[in-house]
């Protein structure tokens, strides 16, 4: 069995194919393994989540998914790492090392790897594979051929392909006939043009938005909101951004747009009815909002705040629109959506259905 790309799902590849006797060949492009996950979690490496459920996917994929949550699901995959000495914990719904280090993770791995004696061709881009009688014949970039009887391939997607995920490999499944479809940067800041983001560059506040596309409203995403210069980032922006991203680059769009509640721990009529005490009591209009949202946003706000129309100012606040003009891209997203189409994938065993021995 020969593993194209050494990152968390091909490492686990090789460990299981070789527990289970295989013949095991890793290679990975780069010249070390599991970059991201050495990156993830801002180092500390969020393994997965509390919640596992097939809910968390896109409706065509739900039946995809199914059936690998039943044989490998959250049970599974902590009782992996602790066979593999690593001891975990939780934080918010989220699942980090003990440690709250990434190289941790990477350490058990490794040492799983070479305990299994798993050789390991670093520097290893494969550049055409080609089927023949035995298997497979592959063709390495830094010379020389390499024969296999299966193939996994586990090179990731398009997002951050500094660690060697840029995507190259699509077009090796693809001339097997696998159908592609439109990989688009997803969990990605937004480029918004708008003299906000500019003035409250590295202001983070706890806010709900929602996408808008040609007009359709999204679903609410509530939490962290940061403006920059180029635009809006944060984890409510992060979420919200695959519907977006796959508009502006699959779809002819007319408008996109972030719709954002700015006091989202407030009702508009008890903002409203807040403001009007505030007015009442002659707040000057530069400090109606302290105590409700950063210094900063009075200088944002100074227009409709100047009108000292508590409705005007309700709306301004619990409606902002931000008009989108794009994303950060391939550099600055953190996942793929799109990519070879699971219809053609066995969902029991991850086989292709087109090409017998290759997963």
């Amino acid at each position: 069995v020969l593993i194209i790309g050494g990152g968390a799902a091909g490492i686990t590849a090789a460990i299981s194919a070789r527990r289970a006797g295989a013949a095991v060949l890793l290679c990975e492009k780069m010249p070390r393994l599991g970059k991201k996950i050495r990156a993830s979690g801002n180092g500390r490496c969020n393994l997965l989540n509390d919640t596992l459920d097939v809910l968390f996917y896109n409706a065509q994929a739900r039946e995809f998914v199914k059936p690998i949550f039943a044989r490998f699901g959250k049970k599974e995959i902590l009782h992996f790492f602790k066979d593999l000495g690593l001891r975990v914990y939780s934080d918010k719904g989220r699942i980090f090392p003990a440690t709250n280090q990434a190289v941790s993770v990477m350490e058990v791995l490794e040492m799983e790897l070479a305990r299994l004696d798993v050789p390991i061709r670093y520097d290893s881009e494969i550049t055409n594979l080609e089927a023949d009688r035995q298997g497979f014949k592959l063709s390495v970039k830094s010379g020389g051929c390499l024969n296999a009887r299966k193939i996994i391939f586990s090179t990731g997607g398009k997002s951050y392909p500094v660690s060697g995920s840029d995507g190259t490999a699509y077009a090796l499944l693809t001339r097997f006939g696998h159908h592609l479809i439109e990989p688009v940067p997803s969990t990605v800041p937004l480029v918004v043009k708008d003299p906000w983001c500019l003035a409250l560059s590295g202001q983070r506040i706890r806010a709900t938005v929602r996408q808008v596309v040609d007009g359709k409203t999204g679903s609410p995403m509530e939490g962290e909101l940061l403006f920059t210069d180029y635009g809006l980032s944060g984890t409510a922006i992060l979420d919200s951004s695959e519907e977006i991203s796959i508009a502006l680059n699959r779809q002819p769009v007319k408008t996109a747009s972030i719709l954002v509640d700015l006091l989202p721990f407030m009702h508009a009529d008890e903002l409203h009815k807040e403001l009007s005490a505030r007015l009442r009591k002659k707040f000057p209009s530069e400090k109606l909002l302290i105590g409700l949202l950063p210094h900063k946003f009075a200088g944002s706000l100074a227009e409709v705040l100047k009108t000292r129309d508590p409705g005007a100012i309700t709306v301004a606040i619990k409606h902002k629109e931000f008009f989108v003009n794009g994303t950060r891209g391939w550099d600055e997203a953190e996942f793929t959506a799109g990519g070879i189409d699971t219809r053609e994938v066995d969902p029991l065993n991850l086989e292709s259905k087109l090409q017998r021995g290759l997963y």
